[in-house]
């Protein structure tokens, strides 16, 4: 299969869950803010909250059924400096409102200009990142 489809799949996928979430609930797709409203203690909104992340868990496992084999990931980071960037993604999201499925998917979709900004900063922390890091042993 080409290396196209699984991607396009995906983004598809997701795409049309961020559109069912909003007009069947009208509520925004950002996975920090799902996933931190299930810590809530006055979670009326729970049972959807679980089944949206359910979903995310059972990506991969459709994936394996349908192309025979695990998703890749291949990461050359060691274990401390994996958990150092969660942690900071984590402090980035909440200082940010959100995160990339919340701003960049569903915020520039409904022009929302502190998701443009915030999307702007994402990439651009994101090219510094990858140029310090491949050309920082020279």
């Amino acid at each position: 299969m080409s290396a196209f489809v699984y991607p396009l799949v995906g983004g598809l996928l997701i795409g049309a869950s961020a559109v069912l979430l909003l007009l069947g609930i009208g509520r925004i797709a950002g996975i920090s803010g799902i996933a931190s409203g299930m810590l809530s203690p006055y979670g009326r909104d729970t049972p959807w909250r679980a089944v949206f992340l359910v979903g995310l868990l059972l990506g991969p496992l459709l994936y394996r059924m349908q192309a025979g084999h695990w998703p890749e990931v291949q990461s050359d980071a060691s274990l401390p400096v994996l958990i150092v960037a969660g942690l900071l993604v984590g402090y980035g999201t909440r200082l940010g409102s959100g995160c990339t499925s919340g701003h960049g998917v569903c915020g520039l979709a409904r022009l929302s200009p502190r998701s443009v900004t915030a999307v702007a900063v994402f990439m651009v922390a994101a090219a510094a990142t990858v140029f310090i890091v491949r050309h920082r042993s020279g």
